[in-house]
């Protein structure tokens, strides 16, 4: 069975995607192409250690994110202070918030923040649509052409790699959902471990609310709203159907396409969005392997397929594989230890910490 989705993929089988030239960004270069010693003063994030000198690529469609990044390379000496992977003093492997990678100053490490002065503007959650992930997947590693699986660090490493990779990815997308947002935005997962060894529940890792989607329609207006089946206390629509970071709801993507069985998104949580496991494997070793038997993953609905399915926590997912399955077949088949093989693609949700 094959079924286009709009954005520029094919999806061909379970397991197997062949993208077929993404169609959700500008190119291989952003806006201003490669430009070498960029000198822009971030702000935000913690130092980092030093990179070895060289300049960028050119930057993908998602790069510009004060903390993302996906093909740029690292920089002279120096202290990164956006956050971002090693690269440019804008922060991120992928360039500078130009859109061109570039040769600077940065280093490496910081947790995912941003830099700038936050917008005004509400925007505060949305569900890492799979036409972007995929495109930030792949910018990151030419071979993930099915995402990122179970291992988000995104070049994040030591305590806590996973959560910060899972941070900088949700501020990439968050960016390109709304460029110049510059908000500190925290992804929806749960670890046995965070950066000080200690159990963190996803629920605790967002901020007090309210939440809005891109269009500025209330998703919840406090963490007692988010611990429902649905969300409760914003717009019925949004409840029954999550949307990404351009505020498109996700069971379809492509309003002059048919819908799209992908529903499973995850959390690593239970229903109140806290520690589903202490197993490390039921967070895909607290989201930094991408080996499809190290454990299977709790996942949320984005929508929900029948009544009275949680956004948080409904069932675990195949493995944590990078995978693809949007077909509709009902729950992950035997043997699938894929992410995405229950109804998905390895998405997750956002919040910013401010509205």
């Amino acid at each position: 069975m094959v079924k286009s989705l709009g954005f520029g993929f094919v999806v061909f089988s379970t397991t197997t995607l062949t993208l077929l030239g993404v169609g959700c960004g500008s190119g291989d270069n952003g806006p201003g192409g490669a430009t070498a010693g960029s000198t822009s003063t971030p702000t935000a994030g913690s130092a980092g250690s030093a990179g070895s000198a060289a300049s960028g690529s050119g930057g993908s469609a998602v790069s510009g994110a004060p903390s993302g990044g996906g093909s740029g390379v690292a920089g002279s000496a120096g202290q990164s202070t956006t956050g971002g992977a090693a690269g440019s003093s804008n922060g991120g492997a992928a360039g500078s918030s130009s859109g061109g990678a570039s040769a600077g100053t940065g280093g490496g490490g910081g947790s995912g923040g941003s830099s700038g002065v936050p917008s005004t503007e509400k925007f505060s959650f949305f569900v890492t649509s799979m036409a972007s992930l995929l495109e930030l997947a792949k910018a990151k590693d030419a071979t993930a052409t099915v995402g990122f699986g179970g291992d988000l660090s995104y070049g994040e490493v030591g305590a806590g790699a996973g959560l910060r990779g899972a941070d900088k990815i949700c501020t990439a997308l968050a960016e390109k959902g709304m460029p110049g947002n510059n908000k500190v935005w925290r992804a929806f997962l749960s670890a046995t471990a965070g950066e000080n060894g200690q159990p963190v529940n996803a629920i605790s890792r967002i901020g007090a609310g309210p939440w809005y989607d891109r269009t500025g329609r209330v998703v919840a207006m406090n963490v007692a709203g988010l611990k429902s089946t649905r969300p409760m206390g914003g717009d019925a629509t949004i409840a029954v159907d999550l949307p990404n970071e351009f505020g498109v709801p996700n069971h379809q993507p492509n309003v002059a396409e048919d819908e799209v069985d992908n529903h499973d998104t995850v959390t690593g949580s239970n229903a109140q969005g806290e520690l589903n496991s202490n197993n490390m494997g039921a967070t895909c070793n607290d989201w930094t392997s991408k080996v499809g038997a190290t454990g299977k993953p709790n996942c949320g609905h984005s929508w929900p397929r029948s009544a009275n399915q949680s956004w948080i926590s409904t069932h675990a997912a195949g493995g944590c594989a990078p995978g693809v399955n949007i077909h509709g077949e009902g729950g992950p088949a035997q043997g699938d230890l894929t992410i995405g093989a229950g109804g998905g693609y390895g998405g997750f949700y956002c919040f910013a910490l401010t509205p």
